[in-house]
């Protein structure tokens, strides 16, 4: 794959990003989700269907945390590709009351028909309820991007509403030689979301700026995470 446009039908973004935020005490957590599309940095990875994920997390007192995810994925009709498995590892924590997150994450996808992986390093700064964060890509494989050059900023905010409601806000900008190659458009791009929760149960929008891909998109899910 030499543009993975042909495969993303191109975040976090609002539904399936990992929070990465990890407990200060030593734990085992797991979660399962179902929502009914899977968006990545405002552009679907599920074809605009269904998909069902999950994942396993490890933290201690240190604030060292690793962990695995996993989501089916749909690429279109050119593409073999079934599913996404990412794994990651950090270290977080608190210092007078602002939040720190340092670490990588690989992005994997082990039935693809070609060499699709990629790679990435993040810091993050959370302060209240605002939580600011830079990714950037490390290295993919040949299949994924021939430039391996992306960055991703991204702002999300949540504030409480109703009677044990949360509203998420999402900013996110992904620029670089790679995004021009995976969106064939332009080098940079802006995706945008709000979402609404409550006991597990989110209702949210997704859009963003490219040419391709700028209708509002709708979509629900339910969510559950669990001690070990």
């Amino acid at each position: 794959m030499t543009n993975k446009a042909s495969l993303i039908a191109c975040t976090c973004c609002a539904l399936f990003s990992v929070d990465l935020f990890a407990a200060s005490e030593h734990s085992v957590t797991a979660n399962v989700a179902a929502s009914s599309n899977y968006f990545w940095r405002g552009i679907t990875q599920s074809d605009d269907g269904a998909a069902v994920s999950g994942g396993i997390d490890y933290s201690n007192e240190s604030g060292f945390y690793i962990g695995t995810w996993a989501s089916n994925v749909d690429f279109g009709e050119t593409s073999s590709t079934s599913y996404e498995l990412d794994l990651y590892l950090g270290f977080s924590g608190e210092i007078q009351k602002v939040r720190y997150d340092l670490g990588y994450i690989h992005y994997a996808y082990p039935d693809a028909s070609g060499d699709i992986d990629f790679g990435e390093v993040y810091a993050a700064l959370g302060w209240r309820n605002v939580d600011f964060k830079v990714s950037y890509m490390t290295h993919a494989q040949d299949g994924s991007s021939t430039e391996e050059d992306m960055l991703y900023i991204e702002l999300n905010a949540s504030f409480p509403v109703f009677k044990g409601s949360e509203l998420g806000v999402h900013i996110g900008n992904s620029r670089g030689d790679t995004v021009m190659e995976w969106t064939g458009e332009d080098d940079s791009y802006m995706d945008y979301g709000i979402s609404l929760s409550k006991d597990g149960y989110t209702f949210g929008l997704v859009k963003t700026d490219l040419d391709a891909d700028d209708d509002v998109k709708v979509y629900v899910s339910y969510a559950l995470d669990f001690d070990l």
